[in-house]
């Protein structure tokens, strides 16, 4: 049944492949950007833009602001707590969602996480469900079964690919091997 659905954008090229299948599904479909996890502020505004640049092609509007992007956010909520950081960046990102969702009058609510083949995929989803409310459900599909399409089509596009998740503990973990060639 088609529905009007919020979903949240964690870069382009991640969004391809999502917003293709829920339009298809008949679903109205707005962005959200809302990332405080990405470090550095260069690594965000590639992804920011790469979001807008995926979303202009596909044509769906993206909503969120320049001044949502507060790592401190992100670095105060994981401290000391880095074992659980991706369920509480999970958690930050969707229940922002929600929120915005509800505020909005969407019926649903959703994520391109659910695209990547590399994300903890269980969690986010019971995360999303755990949020859940009456006038704004998560909407859970499994999108990995198009993460060759979706890579290919944001390629064909020119958009900017991450290396790593996006998070300062996601970076050292991709990069880390770099300190033994000093």
């Amino acid at each position: 049944m088609p529905a009007k659905v919020l979903v949240h954008i964690c870069c382009g090229p991640c969004a391809v492949y999502p917003v293709k299948v829920l339009r298809e599904r008949g679903h109205e479909v707005m962005g959200l950007f809302f990332n405080p996890n990405i470090h550095p502020l260069k690594e965000y505004l590639h992804r920011l833009d790469s979001a807008r640049r995926a979303a202009q092609v596909l044509g769906v509007r993206i909503i969120g602001s320049d001044r949502d992007y507060d790592p401190q956010m992100f670095l105060r909520l994981t401290a000391f707590r880095e074992e659980h950081r991706c369920f509480l960046c999970h958690q930050l990102r969707l229940e922002r969602t929600r929120t915005m969702a509800r505020q909005a009058g969407f019926d649903y609510f959703t994520t391109t996480l659910l695209y990547s083949r590399r994300q903890k995929h269980d969690m986010i989803r019971s995360v999303g469900e755990s949020l859940t409310g009456k006038k704004t459900a998560f909407l859970y599909h499994d999108f990995r079964q198009g993460w060759v399409q979706g890579r290919e089509e944001a390629a064909e596009m020119g958009l900017y690919r991450q290396s790593y998740c996006g998070c300062i503990y996601s970076e050292f973990e991709r990069f880390r091997g770099e300190l033994d060639r000093l």
